[in-house]
């Protein structure tokens, strides 16, 4: 990543985009699995508008991986949308829909999720400038 449209980035601003991509795939295979394993409906105890909206992730996760690793403001946005409407989707569905007491692997998968999304949300500031706009072309 140091040569091309890398280089001159501050290694920081480099691993953070590469961190927050990497999650972004790892959110693209589990959303992906729950599709293969559980077919049409991979998620049948939760309401329908949850259960499209976690299956779309299969597909904004990566759009928003590649377009961070392209150095590209809408993907630092997109990104940022995605972890923070995926944190908000899995709370709802560990704490409104799971009637489950204590800790459960929802509750601390969920609490994961919260905290990276807090972690971009305050790495933005610091990333934006070294994206690109949507009209510069290199």
């Amino acid at each position: 990543m140091r040569a091309g449209r890398w280089a001159g980035v501050p290694d920081e601003v480099r691993r953070a985009v590469f961190v927050t991509s990497a999650v972004l795939v790892y959110g693209t295979v589990v959303h992906v699995v729950q599709l293969l394993v559980g077919g049409w409906d991979p998620y049948p105890s939760l309401p329908r508008c949850l259960a499209a909206y976690f299956a779309s992730l299969t597909l904004l996760d990566p759009l928003a991986a590649v377009l961070l690793l392209l150095r590209r403001r809408t993907g630092l946005l997109l990104a940022c949308a995605v972890l923070v409407t995926d944190a908000a989707a899995n709370g709802y569905a560990t704490y409104a829909v799971d009637a489950t007491a204590g800790l459960t692997l929802g509750r601390v998968g969920q609490a994961v999720i919260t905290l990276l999304t807090l972690a971009l949300l305050a790495a933005t500031p610091r990333l934006w400038p070294w994206m690109w706009p949507v009209t510069m072309h290199r």
